[in-house]
């Protein structure tokens, strides 16, 4: 499963990140996914649960925000949403398009706990 590589990629540039920053924790990292990467978000939630115990990432959630394919058109330069195999300019029926969106794969953000961010306990 491909996922697991891809995985392993974010959480050491997460990691690398939160570490430069002097992070005692990531809670969350959020990516953004193209849907022509074939990337399965399920197998990417689950390679997350299981590559990030003993990473700063332990108990972190991953957000995934997926990308819908979006062209322009080189004839007309209209821009437009399609789906996988249907890449046709809803304009002019061109079929010579630049693909503008879907198929990213990046880190958007994290959310880190730095130090000094815990909030004390209440006295009894």
């Amino acid at each position: 499963m491909h996922e697991m590589g891809i995985v392993k990629g974010i959480l050491d540039a997460a990691e690398e990140t939160a570490r430069r920053s002097s992070a005692t924790r990531i809670n969350e990292v959020h990516v953004r996914i193209g849907d022509l990467t074939e990337i399965v978000d399920e197998a990417l939630h689950f390679a997350f649960e299981a590559l990030s115990p003993g990473t700063l990432a332990e108990g972190a959630t991953l957000v995934v925000e997926r990308v819908a394919p979006r062209s322009k058109c080189a004839a007309c330069d209209a821009t437009f949403s399609h789906g996988r195999f249907d890449a046709v300019c809803p304009e002019c029926g061109g079929f010579v398009c630049e693909l503008l969106e879907g198929r990213e794969l990046a880190i958007d953000c994290i959310d880190i706990d730095l130090p000094g961010d815990e909030t004390p306990e209440e006295p009894a």
